[in-house]
């Protein structure tokens, strides 16, 4: 694992890299524009410096999934869709979730070595370590209201999985539900998810997925959900362990949720470990530290250090880290916390409400390890 910030004209890149001999190459991007001039010369310097950052550490390796933060997602998402006309061949997210840096734009980029990918009803298909991954992004539906367009997202994510020989229980790895208003549309969601897996067979007798559920706007008119998915073919359940951390976290069913607090996926010469997003919670249930930004990210950190633990992996196998903030005057404090603490690890900071409202903080993030160090840990 290697972590390096690479500065640019008006932008930075840190990187995040994991490689075997002979293996799939794995690089994680975290792009930040300075904050300096319009928002199309921001994205000029943030893809100037991703283009950069690439042809230098990974010229080989092509992104399968791309996601852009925004400050005003309802006024930039159009210029920025002219400006990536052609540019990707992945799967694109958009959301609106401003980077607390003052910028109006920053972008996480997943690149593997791998070959040119194919792409039906918005799900992109890339064949790597052995298996064929399936990434979707910007999943909309419009309907009356939270629930009903959770049951309509969730129902077209099924459907292009089913076009591919696959399908969410047995194939889907990762979520992440993007809520406007999540204090007052939350609710819907997690109806919505919890009937439709309870539909699928999905049940806390069985398992979830990992996920993330947290504020976030997007561009369509009337649309209060939007899911960006994550699936893999092909993959043995055995090959797939649900992360508890039972001595820090309870079962999120518990309090009405469904979702797994992590998930480790085996291959043949590495282990993904795929953190949830994570507040800080007992395993009661119970919010630790109310009103105190410094103590609830310091229990967040100690839940997923549990959580990779579990997994065989540790902070440092993180390959990127993104951390929701509710209130924008906390950014200075947890941002100096963690440059403490991570200063290599790429990682963005954006203004996105959890779920419970007493929850400050929230964080998620994707670890990369080598099997041989996790043995016995599972």
């Amino acid at each position: 694992m290697k972590h390096m910030t690479l500065d640019y004209k008006n932008a930075s890149v840190q990187v995040s890299s994991f490689s075997k001999d002979g293996g799939v190459s794995e690089y994680h991007m975290m792009v930040h524009a300075s904050g300096e001039g319009t928002f199309r010369q921001q994205v000029d310097a943030l893809h100037a410096a991703f283009d950069a950052a690439a042809g230098q550490i990974c010229a080989c390796a092509r992104p399968v999934f791309v996601r852009y933060f925004l400050s005003d997602v309802a006024n930039q998402t159009e210029a920025l869709d002219r400006m990536l006309d052609g540019r990707w061949e992945c799967a694109v997210s958009t959301v609106g979730q401003p980077p607390l840096d003052g910028s109006k734009i920053a972008m996480w980029a997943y690149l593997v070595s791998c070959e040119a990918p194919s792409e039906r009803d918005g799900l992109w298909s890339f064949d790597y370590l052995g298996h064929r991954h399936l990434w979707m992004g910007n999943g909309f539906g419009l309907g009356p209201d939270s629930e009903q367009q959770t049951y309509m997202i969730m129902d077209k994510f099924a459907d292009a999985l089913a076009a591919e020989g696959c399908d969410i229980p047995n194939h889907c790895l990762r979520t992440w539900f993007f809520v406007h208003d999540v204090d007052h549309n939350y609710a819907g969601v997690v109806k919505g998810r919890r009937e439709r897996f309870d539909s699928m067979g999905l049940t806390k007798e069985t398992h979830y997925l990992a996920s993330t559920g947290i504020a976030g706007n997007n561009p369509v008119c009337g649309s209060y959900v939007a899911l960006d998915a994550y699936a893999a073919a092909g993959m043995p359940a055995e090959k797939v362990t649900y992360l508890k951390g039972a001595t820090h976290l309870n079962p999120t069913h518990e309090y009405g949720v469904t979702f797994e607090r992590g998930t480790a996926v085996d291959y043949d010469d590495r282990r993904h470990v795929i953190i949830s997003g994570t507040a800080s919670i007992d395993n009661k249930g119970q919010i630790v530290h109310p009103g105190d930004i410094r103590l609830q990210t310091h229990r967040m950190w100690e839940n997923v250090e549990v959580l990779l633990a579990e997994a065989g992996a540790s902070y440092g196998d993180v390959m990127h880290m993104i951390v929701y903030l509710r209130d924008v005057a906390d950014y200075a404090c947890v941002r100096a916390m963690y440059e403490e603490r991570f200063p290599d690890h790429p990682k963005v900071f954006v203004w996105a409400p959890v779920c419970r409202p007493g929850w400050l903080i929230e964080m998620e993030c994707i670890a990369v390890c080598h099997p041989e160090r996790s043995e016995g840990s599972l």
